[in-house]
């Protein structure tokens, strides 16, 4: 009944409508999901989507959760607009982590001003150093960027588990397998008093600014698009795709880390083995859901924090399942790589086959 037809040019109305289509099939999934489970699905909607937003507090948690988002979302959009996949945020989330967490134990009970610009400093190279793997081997030996950044995921958990149960363990906390508690000096300071709020909203905000200018008037944010789009015509140009490579990882594998030191100094304030809880991934479908435009990430962040905070007050509030966000995220994710299609495709009618007119018999015939 329908044919699939190629658009002549993307349209740049379901290139926006899309993420909303994608939002408003996941409720009424969500709707149907919460019916399946014997809860009230209207309720479970609110408790999930209008609750977090009725209160002072739920709104700075919101800020806390959509702060390492953002900024990692948007260090990855730079990466994916050049098609180059940094699946691997995660890991260099907990690097930044680790490498900040430890600056910030070497400097403890140290004072100054300089002290807390030390620790992001730190955070940012570790999470850039855990970038630049990846990026060394495509371009020196041709590797899948997408394997060696994901299997780099796991190796810097393991690498976090090993230092706080050894070299970085507090000596004084019973054998648990967790840092000291960071210094005053080392905490994040608090954008909103009462509250966890901190100042990492604000940078992750300049962030957002920063990659919006840089993709609009800089010639690399040029040369990232036209390598993403045309990687033949970057050629021709003369554009160097290896730097475009060490570029996009290193600014990506910053961003994260910055992300993960902030995690570390701010609501979590010591270094402990669940610190990554997969920000890093959650980050890829708000770099999609915002279209890989710094605004867009900005909103989608928001959008994915607020699916934390509710899906946490609603397991409580029902007892739903601990896999209740997760779920939601995946449909998010899910609706959108399908709604896509809308934007380079169309379905149109498919012409009805009519019988082949019917050949009078001849005389001899008779």
């Amino acid at each position: 009944m329908f044919r699939i037809e190629p658009r002549k040019e993307p349209s740049t109305l379901m290139l926006y409508a899309t993420p909303l289509i994608a939002v408003a099939l996941t409720i009424l999934s969500g709707f149907v999901l919460f019916t399946l489970l014997g809860k009230d699905p209207v309720r479970a909607t609110l408790l999930i989507f209008y609750k977090p937003l009725t209160s002072f507090y739920s709104l700075s948690e919101l800020i806390v959760k959509a702060t390492p988002l953002i900024l990692i979302g948007a260090g990855l959009a730079l990466c994916f607009r050049a098609n180059i996949w940094n699946i691997g945020a995660e890991g260099q989330f907990t690097m930044g982590a680790v490498a900040g967490g430890a600056m910030a134990l070497f400097l403890f009970e140290v004072e100054g001003f300089w002290v807390l610009p030390s620790i992001w400093i730190a955070g940012a190279l570790g999470g850039m150093l855990w970038a630049a793997i990846p990026a060394l081997l495509r371009n020196r030996f041709n590797a899948n960027e997408i394997l060696t950044s994901l299997m780099l995921v796991y190796v810097a958990s393991l690498l976090l588990s090993v230092l706080v149960h050894g070299l970085l363990r507090d000596p004084q906390g019973q054998n648990f397998p967790e840092s000291r508690l960071f210094h005053d000096a080392a905490l994040m300071p608090i954008l909103l008093p009462g509250t966890r709020a901190h100042v990492g909203f604000a940078v992750a905000l300049l962030a957002v600014l920063l990659t919006w200018a840089l993709m609009r008037w800089h010639v690399i944010g040029f040369q990232i698009k036209v390598a993403g789009q045309a990687p033949r015509a970057a050629r021709f140009a003369g554009f160097s795709g290896k730097k475009i490579v060490w570029f996009t990882f290193l600014v990506s594998g910053g961003l994260a880390g910055l992300a993960g030191v902030f995690e570390a100094t701010g609501p979590v304030g010591q270094l402990v083995p669940a610190l990554p809880v997969g920000y890093g991934f959650t980050a890829i479908i708000v770099a999609f859901l915002g279209r890989l435009h710094p605004v867009g990430i900005l909103l989608a962040g928001l959008l994915l924090a607020l699916t934390y905070i509710g899906g946490e007050g609603a397991q409580i509030a029902m007892s739903l399942p601990a896999a209740t966000i997760q779920v939601f995220q995946g449909m998010l994710l899910f609706y959108l790589l399908a709604t896509d299609i809308f934007v380079n495709y169309r379905f149109r009618p498919a012409p009805m086959k009519t019988a082949p007119p019917s050949t009078p018999a001849s005389p001899t015939a008779q």
